[in-house]
């Protein structure tokens, strides 16, 4: 027991290390704010934590060309770290990165994400204008309320403009003011 500490650290770090802390990172490199790192898919929940960890702490390496598959010998690995394709992965049903045999894969793959797309573009193609266009609106309004948070007649500050997308939108939180005062009054009236 020469030396042998057993237990939680003596001093606790009040702030998580950061890779790269002190040096501007350039944002067209893969990794920057223009080329944002690829989602991690064809992998088990344990190998993605590992990749995930890599990230987080500056040890990832982005893969340069395509690697060898261990499988089928071609070169179609296109996910640092992965040693199979997506599509031995898939056939045999295993991770991509441990080879070992999983139920649930994380992420989906771009051939599925392209698919899907496309059968969206082809059902709003189809569609008629009305239904496009609240299709579009609908659409649109779920990418807003989730990059950005909206505000409310009582967060703006005077001066500032409507943030509403849309007539609908402004005419609704007009409608929610208008009832929040009617039942402040309300409120009063009994008292």
């Amino acid at each position: 027991m020469n030396g042998v500490r057993k237990g939680p650290p003596k001093h606790q770090n009040k702030v998580a290390w950061k890779p790269n802390a002190g040096i501007k990172i350039n944002e067209t490199e893969v990794g920057g704010k223009f080329r944002p790192l690829s989602e991690i898919t064809g992998v088990c929940l344990r190998c993605r934590d590992q990749i995930d960890w890599k990230r987080k702490y500056g040890k990832y390496k982005a893969i340069t060309e395509p690697a060898k598959c261990q499988k089928c010998s071609k070169r179609n690995v296109r996910q640092a770290y992965h040693n199979l394709c997506n599509g031995c992965a898939k056939e045999h049903k295993v991770c991509a990165k441990c080879s070992c045999r999983v139920g649930q894969v994380v992420g989906r793959d771009v051939s599925e994400v392209e698919a899907e797309k496309k059968a969206l573009e082809e059902a709003i193609k189809n569609a008629r204008e009305r239904d496009r266009r609240s299709l579009l609106r609908a659409m649109n309004k779920g990418k807003s309320q989730s990059s950005e948070k909206n505000l409310t007649q009582d967060d703006m500050k005077v001066g500032e403009l409507n943030t509403a997308s849309s007539l609908e939108e402004y005419a609704e939180v007009s409608r929610d003011d208008d009832d929040d005062e009617d039942d402040d009054e309300d409120e009063d009236q009994v008292i």
